[in-house]
């Protein structure tokens, strides 16, 4: 891998973080971090989107009326 200037800077800022690591650890380190971070941003969408589909509960309940689907099925060729 080679360490390009932005790449330093994040494994500069991490030495402060875990002081005592050496440069490959840091690596390994930030790469865990950034898996993590990833799973939980994934995590938090999956939560949104089942609060929206919570939302939109009984939202259609009752537009169509009971007997809707026996009323469309009347106009089907048999």
């Amino acid at each position: 891998m080679t360490e390009t200037d932005e790449l330093a800077v994040a494994l500069d800022a991490a030495s402060l973080r875990w002081p005592g690591l050496t440069r490959t650890q840091l690596v390994a380190r930030l790469a865990l971090e950034g898996h993590r971070a990833a799973q939980e941003a994934a995590q938090e969408r999956i939560e949104r989107r089942r609060a929206a589909l919570r939302g939109l509960n009984g939202v259609f309940t009752g537009l169509y009326g009971p007997d809707y689907l026996e009323r469309v099925r009347e106009g089907w060729p048999e």
